[in-house]
């Protein structure tokens, strides 16, 4: 019997991606092989309880509609039966998308699962974490995000992307994700237009709505 360590599973309005607005089901599983500096879920790192497939499952079905499924953690690919269970949500014909730190291999996630990426900066403590033959199984419609906290980070993503820009599909999105409390969402937009980035500047649209913390209902 397939299971999972569940942190938590939660509705709430998607803050990031090129799905951000929409309602998403959130589940975030237990488990992180990175500490981040400015990481926001640090309870996720630990705890949670043992669900199987079919529990999670029921949780889901009860939680509809939505628009779409977030995986996310933690680190959610670091459990061995994450992949499986994001095949049997795409088998259901649910919508889905990962949120991972990059530093886990990519190889086994579905096809039809969208794949947001985080390639990490230096400001997070961990940058060389980024697993590189990753970028082959990145694709149309997946996203690559650097979370950027001073200038240091920007001209890490910049060189990054100049330096590995063929190495994935063309039609990836880039986000550049300010860490608002160290650089403004604006200072780093002027840096994009002045530097004819084609990236997306990715803020955080839950903080901005619910700046005294994101509303969860389930």
């Amino acid at each position: 019997m397939k299971t999972l360590i569940v942190n938590e599973i939660f509705r709430s309005i998607q803050g990031e991606s090129l799905y951000a607005g929409f309602p998403s089901l959130f589940i975030r599983l237990t488990g992180c092989n990175l500490d981040c500096s400015y990481c926001d879920t640090k309870y996720a790192r630990s705890g949670g309880n043992e669900m199987t497939y079919a529990e999670i499952m029921e949780v889901v079905t009860k939680s509809t509609p939505f628009h779409h499924i977030t995986i996310t953690g933690g680190e959610p690919l670091l459990q061995i039966n994450t992949s499986g269970f994001m095949g049997l949500l795409c088998d259901k014909n649910f919508r889905v998308q990962v949120e991972t730190n990059g530093s886990i291999s990519l190889s086994k996630v579905p096809s039809a699962v969208r794949k947001i990426v985080d390639v990490k900066t230096p400001s997070s403590g961990e940058d060389g974490s980024f697993l590189i033959e990753n970028l082959e199984f990145i694709g149309k419609g997946d996203e690559i995000k650097f979370v950027i906290s001073d200038n240091e980070d920007y001209n890490y993503s910049k060189i990054f992307l100049e330096k590995y820009r063929g190495a994935f599909d063309p039609e990836t999105i880039i986000n550049f994700s300010p860490v608002l409390s160290r650089m403004s969402a604006g200072e780093i937009g002027d840096r994009i237009i002045n530097d004819r980035l084609i990236v997306r500047l990715n803020v955080q649209l839950h903080a901005l709505i619910w700046p005294e913390g994101e509303k969860k209902t389930t």
